[in-house]
């Protein structure tokens, strides 16, 4: 797992019940048949294109979302923002996997804009990589458990031997506690759903040192998490 390609190669083939993997698997409702290919792709373009850019910190979330990651192989990334990210690391062609309209994750919309405002790339991952959801209801999304990440555990470690960052960002008290060993530096900032926009948004600003001088308008309660 020395490139990014044999990275999405490893993460493609994990199998877990309740799990679903968007490198390995298709959703039949949802995805295009070569789904997981692009995906792939779209994970492999960003890691080769951060790389060659030496970004240095990696921001690390929970776990992949039903409305973003699972659907692009991006974390906190939905379809609404592939055209950004793709603008911000370079401008790399990120794809679309799926059918139908266009889907959009709030916490993903507030990501996006606060990387737009400090102009600054990062590597976004998340503790568990896959989307962990109810049984029977694909649909839906959970906290992965422990046995779950340490089943994928061997992945983080690759991510950090590859990018060999100078500092990780934890996005919420979860990823803050399951990072909490590594021996790299670990700046902790408030996830921004549940009411913790207007300090993550704070707290990105100060670690970067971008001056907050007009107040955030929020994102609209009314876009799904």
């Amino acid at each position: 797992m020395r490139t990014p390609a044999s990275f999405a190669a490893a993460l493609a083939e994990v199998r877990l019940p309740s799990v679903f993997n968007p490198y390995g698997d298709v959703c039949p409702e949802h995805d295009r048949a070569d789904a997981a290919t692009v995906r792939r792709r779209n994970l492999t373009r960003c890691l080769e294109a951060a790389l060659d850019a030496n970004v240095d910190t990696i921001w690390i979330a929970r776990d992949l979302g039903y409305r973003g990651g699972r659907r692009t192989g991006l974390p906190l990334t939905d379809e609404v923002h592939l055209e950004p990210a793709g603008a911000l690391m370079g401008g790399i062609d990120l794809k679309r996997a799926t059918r139908g309209p266009v889907v959009a994750e709030r916490t993903a919309a507030i990501i996006w804009r606060v990387l737009a405002r400090i102009g600054e790339p990062a590597i976004l991952w998340n503790v568990f990589p896959l989307h962990p959801h109810e049984p029977k209801n694909p649909f839906s999304n959970r906290c992965h458990t422990r046995a779950e990440r340490d089943a994928t555990w061997c992945l983080m470690e690759a991510l950090i031997a590859m990018v060999a960052p100078k500092r990780i960002v934890a996005i919420g008290r979860d990823a803050a506690l399951a990072l909490s060993g590594i021996d790299i530096p670990l700046s902790v900032v408030r996830h921004p759903s549940y009411g913790g926009q207007a300090e993550f948004i704070s707290g990105v600003h100060s670690l970067y040192g971008v001056a907050q001088t007009t107040k955030e308008r929020p994102t609209p309660a009314s876009l799904p998490f």
